[in-house]
């Protein structure tokens, strides 16, 4: 079992960045591979980003791409999402979460995952 705790958010105006952090506790990280998920109010859990259990393959929402990047770093036990050029539409309680299955590299629906953490919330101002 792994527990998952975020930090990073805040306030930001649109066009800023903030950088997002997940540490983990417990079993290593490194047998996990990790996403980022979100969700405004309202409105369903969203997959942002994944990334495999090396850090050597990526995926992300179109929506996110070319402005925000997922890395990891398994000696730290911790997964980082850097976001630059926020957008108002990008308000919303971030949460990473871990998932053990081997059947596919990256996981981008919500019932793949096992473990998440209580999120961050990240507000962007127009």
């Amino acid at each position: 079992q792994v527990h998952l705790v975020e930090s990073g958010g805040g306030l930001v105006q649109a066009g800023g960045s903030l950088r997002l952090s997940c540490a983990a506790s417990g079993r290593t990280l490194s047998s996990y591979s990790m996403g980022w998920f979100r969700q405004a109010p309202g409105k369903e859990r969203e997959f942002v980003a994944a990334v495999s259990r090396s850090g050597g393959y990526t995926f992300y929402v179109d929506s996110v791409k070319g402005r925000f990047t997922i890395s990891r770093d398994n000696a730290k036990n911790t997964v980082y999402l850097q976001m630059n050029n926020l957008k108002p539409e990008d308000t919303a309680v971030y949460c990473c979460a871990a998932d053990s299955g081997v059947q596919s590299i990256v996981s981008v629906t919500v019932k793949e995952y096992d473990y998440w953490g209580q999120g961050t919330q990240v507000t962007v101002s127009s």
